[in-house]
C-alpha cells in the first residue's frame, strides 16, 4: 500500500467516526478508475454510506451528502444510502461506474448483494444520455478549438465507447478505458488513440497541443449518431419501488 492509499484508508475511518455512519463502498473515481490518469491527476474518491437505524426515523432527516475533501491531491465524497439507492431507480450512470470501479478501497459484505438488486434497474436509454451528454458537454467547452488540452479528448471518447458497448450489449459498460478499446474500431483511429494514451501518460494535463484530426472527426460524427440513437431509445427505466424498498429496509436494519 502506497502513502497516498494508506492516507485514503486513513481518511475513510476518521470519516465513519466523526460522521457516526459506515462505508458500504469506497471507490476510485475519475480518470485514475478509468485508466489513463496523469502524473498530476488528484484521486476522487466516492463512497456510500449508512447511518444508524434511528436515524432514519427522524423528522429532520439527516443530510444525504458527505464532500470531506477537495484540495490538489484528494477528492472526497460520498452519498448516503437511501440517496444512492433512488439514484439506482433513476438508471443513474454515474452510480453504476462507482459500483463497477476497479479500484476498490472498501467493501462490506453486503454490498454484492445490494448491487445485484440495484442492477436490474440500468437503464440503456438514460446512460445514452448521460455519456452523450457527458461527450456533448466536453466537446463544445474544451475541443473546438487548433490548440486543445489532450487529457480532454479522452473525457469526450471514453462516454461515446460507453455508447457505443451500450448500444450493443444493453449493459453496465466497463469502467476502464482499455477494455472499451476492445471495441470494432477502425484501425487507424483505434492506433492513434492507443497513440494518444501513451503521449498523456508523460504530458502536464495543463499543456495545449494541436488537434489530431482523426480523432476529433469520430467525435464529431459520433456525437451526432449517438444524440439519434437515445432520443429514439425506448424507455426502458424499471420504476418499481419494492426491491429496493425491500432492501433498504434489510440494510438499515441489519446494523439495528
Amino acid at each position: 500500500m502506497n502513502t497516498i492509499e494508506k492516507e485514503i484508508q486513513e481518511k475513510l475511518i476518521e470519516i465513519e467516526e466523526k460522521e457516526n455512519i459506515r462505508i458500504l463502498l469506497a471507490v476510485e473515481s475519475g480518470s485514475r478508475a478509468w485508466g489513463f490518469a496523469s502524473p498530476d491527476s488528484d484521486y476522487d474518491v466516492r463512497f456510500i454510506y449508512l447511518r444508524p437505524f434511528e436515524d432514519y426515523l427522524c423528522l429532520n432527516e439527516k443530510k444525504d451528502v458527505i464532500e470531506w475533501q477537495l484540495d490538489e491531491i484528494l477528492d472526497i465524497n460520498g452519498w448516503d444510502l437511501k440517496k444512492a439507492l433512488i439514484q439506482f431507480r433513476r438508471g443513474n450512470a454515474t452510480l453504476f461506474e462507482w459500483s463497477n470501479s476497479p479500484i476498490v478501497y472498501r467493501k462490506a459484505p453486503e454490498w454484492d448483494e445490494l448491487y445485484q438488486t440495484a442492477q436490474s434497474y440500468f437503464s440503456v436509454k438514460s446512460s445514452l444520455h448521460h455519456y452523450y451528454g457527458t461527450a456533448q458537454n466536453t466537446f463544445l467547452t474544451h475541443l473546438t478549438g487548433d490548440q486543445i488540452k489532450y487529457k480532454k479528448y479522452f473525457y469526450a471518447l471514453r462516454p461515446l465507447l460507453a455508447c457505443r458497448y451500450i448500444e450493443e450489449f444493453h449493459t453496465v459498460p466497463p469502467v476502464l478505458f482499455d477494455d472499451l478499446l476492445n471495441l470494432p474500431l477502425e484501425l487507424e483511429l483505434k492506433n492513434a488513440i492507443e497513440e494518444l494514451v501513451q503521449i498523456k501518460k508523460i504530458t502536464d494535463e495543463k499543456e495545449l497541443n494541436p488537434q489530431i484530426p482523426i480523432i476529433r472527426n469520430f467525435i464529431v460524427s459520433e456525437l451526432t449518431r449517438q444524440k439519434e440513437c437515445a432520443d429514439n431509445m425506448a424507455d426502458d427505466h424499471n420504476k418499481s419501488w419494492e426491491e429496493l424498498n425491500h432492501i433498504f429496509r434489510k440494510m438499515i436494519c441489519r446494523d439495528n
